[in-house]
């Protein structure tokens, strides 16, 4: 009887943990506490349609993630904004997921908002409202316990710079660029750009980004750690399957285990030291004795 009730419990425990790890990653940064009106924004958003967001799941965990608004060199209309939430719950539900590659139809990444949309909810407190939903949409993307990477081909502009830095990684096509013209516009970042950008590259990099409204060439992003590699191909087919290759090394593996490995890198990365070890011990949890650690404990690898 004893070792059906060790089993049991530690189902439960492993149960509630999984479910407190996924109540974290969900959890929204805005609510009505913050003056945050979600309905009205989706509804106000929706009167701007064009492009769309598409997702495709392959059977070796990568997603593949495309925006496509090529007349618009992919600006985000308010339905693509709705549609990338959709997604980023669709990817939040797909248990098998191990990885995800973001790029953008017509050999160019992002260019940011439809200025449409942007003019037509110019009052402060719709910009608010649509600064909060992004956010909170791409802070869940970042947060997915998939290992995510930016294809950057052409330009990643504005709202596109920004998208880039909630990807774990970027790569970059010969002739692309980053920048985040923000300040040409009256702006500063309002989804999230910022603040992620300084945890990439730096304050004092990230500083001369923004002020400089500079254009980052695949070079000065190498160099800047904005970027893990520049690619040879430049064409869409040639560039995503260089970014098939690149991800798959550290997609290679058991879900269960990648997946693991992103939780505690994210856990690390947003939440203070006590708080951190304790989510990584509550992760090491979910594997430890788990079917690939034994495995592993039969196969006996020599590291080598």
């Amino acid at each position: 009887l004893f070792p059906e009730m060790a089993i049991s419990l530690w189902k439960n425990l492993l149960q509630t943990t999984k479910e407190r790890i996924l109540q974290q990653r969900r959890v929204s940064l805005y609510n009505g506490a913050h003056g945050y009106e979600e309905e009205l924004i989706k509804k106000k958003l929706q009167q701007f349609a064009g492009g769309s967001i598409n997702l495709s799941k392959e059977d070796n965990g990568i997603g593949i993630l495309t925006l496509n608004n090529p007349k618009l060199m992919n600006a985000f209309t308010g339905a693509m904004m709705l549609e990338l939430q959709e997604r980023v719950t669709e990817l939040e539900n797909w248990k098998d997921g191990k990885g995800l590659i973001i790029y953008g139809t017509g050999n160019t990444f992002c260019s940011g908002s439809d200025l449409n949309a942007v003019k037509a909810i110019s009052n402060s407190q719709d910009g608010m409202n649509m600064c909060m939903f992004m956010q909170n949409t791409l802070t869940r993307l970042m947060r997915l316990p998939l290992i995510s990477v930016a294809l950057v081909q052409g330009k990643a502009v504005g709202g596109g710079a920004e998208l880039t830095t909630a990807c774990d990684f970027r790569l970059m096509t010969p002739g692309s660029e980053i920048r985040f013209v923000h300040k040409h516009m009256g702006l500063v970042p309002g989804w999230g750009g910022a603040a992620r950008l300084v945890r990439i590259v730096g304050s004092g990099a990230a500083l001369r980004l923004l002020s400089g409204a500079a254009r980052v060439d695949p070079e000065t992003a190498l160099r800047l750690g904005l970027s893990e590699e520049t690619l040879a191909s430049s064409d869409e087919t040639g560039a995503l399957e260089e970014a098939r290759a690149w991800l798959s090394q550290y997609t290679e593996g058991p879900a269960s285990v990648i997946r693991a490995v992103k939780k505690v890198l994210t856990a690390g990365r947003e939440l203070p030291l006590e708080a951190a070890l304790r989510t990584e011990k509550d992760i090491f949890g979910t594997v430890w004795g788990g079917p690939a650690n034994l495995q592993a404990l039969v196969r006996r690898p020599k590291h080598k």
